[in-house]
């Protein structure tokens, strides 16, 4: 496991959080709608703190085993059971409802876990398949020379 971001947020962080968590998601290969996906469900899942749990909550980004997620906590009220389900999409007259309706269908997978006490969002993206970028050290450069005094002796 491999920890990207950690940050808690109100609604002065949304933009640069927003910003902050496309540049993670794209260092470890998410890219085009895949990228644009799972940047936008997150948001909603932060948004959705701030606008319905008290103005603020706590993100946490981390790849671990071929996969991004990130886990969004919120000390609300927690969400309507109707709410959570997001199986019906809302009525195009309505004003809420959609952040996670959106939310389940642009994720591999979304998980709620909601009670008076909060909520925490937590979001999966599957990563391309190869290395995986964003957990691989970068290599320090090194310079080398092997014609030292005496001759033949090995510096680095």
């Amino acid at each position: 496991m491999r920890t990207l971001l950690t940050q808690p947020f109100t609604l002065h962080d949304v933009t640069k959080l927003r910003r902050a968590v496309a540049e993670q998601a794209e260092s470890c290969g998410l890219s085009g709608p895949r990228l644009d996906d799972f940047v936008l469900a997150v948001h909603e899942s932060v948004v959705n703190a701030v606008e319905h749990a008290g103005g603020h909550g706590y993100l946490k980004l981390w790849t671990v085993n071929g996969v991004i997620r990130s886990e969004t906590t919120d000390h609300g009220s927690g969400i309507p059971d109707d709410y959570v389900a997001g199986r019906h999409r809302p009525s195009d007259l309505g004003y809420t409802g959609r952040g996670i309706y959106l939310i389940r269908r642009l994720c591999d997978t979304a998980d709620f876990h909601t009670s008076p006490l909060g909520t925490t969002v937590r979001l999966t993206m599957r990563l391309p398949r190869g290395p995986e970028l964003c957990t691989r050290q970068r290599m320090k450069r090194i310079r080398v020379s092997a014609g030292g005094h005496p001759p033949g002796r090995f510096t680095a």
